[in-house]
């Protein structure tokens, strides 16, 4: 019996530790816990993280950008004038040859011939012509009462025939060399030429379809379309003097050539609603080649000391766009404004911000007019700095009526953009809840 309650009190106790040991350590927990709750809460009311960018003033060029094809100004397919055997062919493919050097030579036998032939004939004919000249002075000189006046007429006559039959003599002389300078084929421009069409020792004719092509490729020139509503804007731009165009590669970016716009087409392409273009390009490097698909960048004009911001900053709402101003006290500003251009990455601000100021760029899930924030280290700008000027390409027409602009989302989509973008700063938004208000975000 002894035994039995003294095992009984043993369990008592045994009991009575882990009670204590599971309250002692589960009570900690629990505070815990109730503080990482009010914590969230707290991060939830405090500043909210952004990042932000200064508004500057810059030179900003305006392009119009149109899709083309290069195109060689001139082109031409040599080809044999006279039938013959090919003796030599006196250039290399792709070789870059001058107006007047000699491409190939026919033989020139048969030629030769008929030009030896015709000034052949052409003395004997000046022979007769020279005696007959001789009758006439002779019949001249004698009395009426010698010579009837008919044969002096007949004489005459003969003197005459024969003074055109020199002139006939001339031009088949004339005729003769011409076929004979046909067998020394020459570059009638100044090109490369490609692959040749025949070899050396052929027999070609003067239908046949050609020896080689000479593409001139210096300089060259582009074709491109262009929009109609923009032709407005490229006949004033053409009228001020010369419109720069550039070529540039499929990215978009590169920069192959350097050029002037030479030629608008004098209609407008019904079907698509564009018109033809043409610009010249010295291409000293030869990175233009016929046939190559390019970009063509028009400069139509350039923005004098306007303010710029980065278009992630230009936000849509039901009243038109608008832009968060970072103030002094570290509160937003929302700020409606009014925009002359915009692309992908800058916008021109026409009304409503003007530099330094500060707009916010990233974090405006709970982000409102007048809230507190904490602003991060200031983007990059797009460009490399102040001292490089932005490119705009897209016109944008003031709103005559702000309340009828259509609103950018705001709803689920905007949210799970900006969510993603938020997650990352969720540990920043619980240290700045333990930090001074103002203190820029690490």
């Amino acid at each position: 019996m002894i035994r039995l309650l003294k095992q009984i009190v043993a369990l008592a106790i045994i009991g009575g530790l882990a009670g204590a040991v599971i309250y002692v350590t589960g009570t900690p927990s629990t505070e815990k816990q109730g503080g990482t709750r009010r914590a969230g809460r707290s991060a939830g009311e405090g500043p909210v993280p952004v990042l932000a960018a200064a508004a500057r003033i810059a030179d900003v060029p305006v392009y119009f950008y149109g899709v083309g094809t290069v195109r060689a100004r001139n082109t031409v397919t040599v080809r044999p004038q006279v039938d013959g055997r090919i003796l030599g062919l006196h250039f290399k493919e792709g070789q870059d040859v001058k107006r007047g050097d000699l491409l190939a030579k026919i033989d020139p036998a048969t030629y030769q011939a008929q030009l030896d032939q015709a000034l052949a004939k052409k003395a004997l004919d000046e022979v007769q012509l020279a005696n007959a000249q001789r009758d006439l002075e002779r019949y001249s000189n004698l009395t009426a009462l010698s010579v009837a006046p008919k044969t002096i007429d007949t004489q005459r006559a003969l003197v005459g025939q024969l003074t055109a039959q020199i002139k006939a003599d001339d031009a088949a002389i004339a005729n003769a060399k011409a076929f004979l300078d046909y067998t020394s084929i020459v570059a009638p421009i100044d090109g490369r030429t490609g692959i040749r069409m025949v070899d050396e020792g052929n027999l070609v004719r003067a239908s046949d379809v050609g020896i080689v092509s000479i593409t001139e490729v210096r300089p060259i020139s582009v074709l491109f379309t262009l929009p109609q509503q923009q032709l407005k804007e490229i006949n004033a731009a053409l009228a001020a003097g010369n419109v720069g165009v550039e070529a540039l590669e499929s990215d978009g970016k590169t920069v192959l050539d350097r050029g002037n716009l030479q030629v608008i087409d004098n209609q407008v392409d019904q079907t698509t609603g564009t018109v033809r273009m043409k610009a010249d390009f010295p291409n000293t490097d030869l990175q233009l080649w016929p046939g190559q698909f390019v970009n063509a960048r028009l400069l139509v004009n350039t923005l004098k000391q306007v303010v710029v911001i980065p278009t992630p900053a230009v936000q849509r709402g039901p009243n038109g766009a608008f832009a968060y101003v970072v103030q002094d006290d570290d509160r937003v500003a929302l700020r409606p404004i009014t925009l002359a251009l915009q692309n992908e990455i800058q916008a021109v601000v026409a009304k409503g911000i003007s530099a330094p100021e500060r707009v916010v760029t990233t974090g405006f899930v709970r982000l409102k007019d007048g809230s507190r924030v904490t602003v991060g280290e200031p983007e990059a700008q797009p460009d490399g700095g102040d001292s490089a000027p932005a490119t705009i390409s897209t016109a944008i027409s003031p709103p005559s009526d702000a309340a009828g602009e259509r609103p950018r989302e705001h709803g689920k989509g905007r949210r799970k953009r900006e969510n993603a973008a938020e997650a990352g700063n969720g540990k920043s938004r619980e240290a700045d809840t333990r930090k001074p208000e103002g203190n820029a975000m690490q």
